[in-house]
């Protein structure tokens, strides 16, 4: 009787085996011209984004460039114990780890918040030509390239050897800075730089999300709150950011895990050896160990390093996210 249930069982997987093959065997033939579209994307994704990855091993290894990657020693991890504990290393990579997360930290603090104002702000705009002339203009930073956003934020700052720009002899007639002090190379002064050198080619980009959020918001709701006598800011305080939030939260929980993500191509155009101080971030300590330096298995542990905590960071926020309210990644 045992036996006799097995084989029927058995014969029951194999139709259903059968069936799932046979299912996606004609799905392919219907869809063909599809799937033939996605190869060239499948070999791209092979080649760039999953086979570097192997690369990831020389983090644990006494890499030499004649031996490669694979050649050279396994070395487990002691590339994580010299950056993190030996005299050699430990102080300029916890030195490049704090100043990522203080920027990062500013950057979430002062940056963030700016775009949001901007949708709200244009939200309010209620001529249309108006509205699209701002948010036009307000867009245009994104699109320059860094060398070009940095280069004006330093001439206006620095505009030589022997003189500040005209910004800085501003800051300098007014009192805020001392006479004869070069703003570009004050150490004090370069994460406000860079964070408002980061919202001015930014910001205007960022707000797109939240405006299309906002849109997306049913104008019966703010027709409800006006019958019932509310003003403006109560219709953003109990109808604006409530409809946004979803988008709100994905976009913290996004920014969160990028908290020790600083790009280093603008630290490396604004930062020069007075400013290493505050300016030298993870990305940068990476770039000077790795390529300049020849480092390249401490720099790949730095890297690595860097990623686990972005990644704890994201689930963290994420769960959170999750348990506070019914909106989260995953």
């Amino acid at each position: 009787m045992f036996k006799q249930n097995h084989n029927e069982l058995k014969r029951n997987v194999g139709i259903g085996e059968q069936t799932f093959w046979d299912r996606g065997l004609h799905i392919i033939k219907r869809d063909w011209q599809l799937y033939l579209l996605i190869i060239p994307m499948v070999i791209w994704f092979a080649l760039w984004v999953y086979k570097p990855i192997t690369g990831l091993l020389i983090a644990f290894k006494d890499y030499r460039p004649v031996l490669g990657v694979y050649g050279s020693n396994f070395v487990g991890f002691r590339n994580f114990q010299q950056i993190m504990f030996s005299a050699e290393w430990a102080p300029s990579f916890w030195r490049a780890f704090r100043n990522t997360f203080l920027i990062s930290t500013y950057g979430l603090v002062f940056a963030f918040p700016i775009p949001i104002l901007l949708a709200l702000l244009f939200s309010e705009i209620t001529n249309e030509f108006y509205r699209k002339v701002t948010q036009t203009i307000a867009y245009l930073p994104h699109f320059l390239s860094e060398v070009i956003i940095t280069s004006l934020v330093l001439t206006m700052l620095y505009n030589g050897p022997d003189y500040n720009g005209i910004l800085a002899s501003f800051f300098e007639n007014i009192g805020f800075i001392e006479p004869g002090k070069k703003v570009a190379e004050m150490a004090i002064y370069f994460r406000p730089m860079y964070i408002i050198t980061g919202i001015w080619k930014e910001a205007g980009y960022g707000s797109i999300v939240y405006f299309a959020a906002i849109m997306g918001i049913s104008p019966t709701l703010y027709e409800a709150l006006k019958i019932d006598g509310g003003n403006k800011l109560q219709e953003i305080r109990y109808v604006t950011l409530p409809g946004m939030a979803p988008t709100l939260i994905i976009m913290i929980v996004l920014r969160i895990g990028r908290m020790l993500s600083v790009g280093y191509e603008r630290i490396i155009l604004l930062y020069s050896i007075p400013t290493y101080s505050t300016a030298d971030v993870i990305s940068t300590f990476v770039f000077r160990n790795g390529l300049e330096g020849a480092n390249r298995a401490i720099a790949g542990s730095a890297d690595i390093f860097n990623s686990l905590i972005g990644f704890a960071l994201v689930m963290a926020a994420n769960m959170i996210s999750r348990r506070l309210s019914d909106t989260s990644l995953w």
